[in-house]
């Protein structure tokens, strides 16, 4: 199950706070999104606690709503989507920052298939790679760094 666990990690230059923003509002996630998977999410869906729901619309047109399962402000926060309505397959992205002595932040974010139950998923999941992952928090950086 461990490769069904894929995870990259990299300080960014910016507080914490700054970058949990960008993560905890769903309508800001396009900016970042490295899988160029989210294409909008509705305004005013800021994420608060567990049991929260955003919903995000994809790229292909899908709304798809995520449902927070752990949630530290301005620490860690993770999700599993669904598709609206259904129960939710499995999956599991999650964010994790610990601030660095400097004023940065050491940024983990996580994709966590183990769970996934839905075989038509499967090579979806499998793409989502630790570079990928990376991406997102390179773009993550750059939103982040220009504030």
């Amino acid at each position: 199950m461990s490769d069904r666990i894929v995870s990259a990690t990299r300080d960014i230059a910016a507080p914490a706070d700054t970058i949990f923003e960008l993560i905890a509002d769903p309508a800001r996630q396009p900016e970042w999104d490295g899988n160029d998977n989210l294409a909008i999410a509705a305004p005013g869906q800021r994420v608060h606690a567990v049991g929260d729901v955003f919903r995000m619309t994809t790229t292909q047109g899908k709304d798809r709503d995520n449902h927070i399962v752990e949630f530290e402000e301005g620490r860690r926060i993770a999700w599993k989507p669904s598709a609206v309505g259904e129960p939710q397959p499995g999956h599991l992205w999650r964010w994790e920052l610990v601030p660095n002595d400097d004023g940065g932040t050491r940024v983990t974010h996580t994709y966590d298939w183990s769970q996934l139950t839905d075989e038509a998923r499967f090579q979806r999941a499998q793409w989502t790679t630790s570079e990928r992952l990376m991406g997102s928090i390179d773009r993550l950086a750059t939103a982040a760094e220009g504030h």
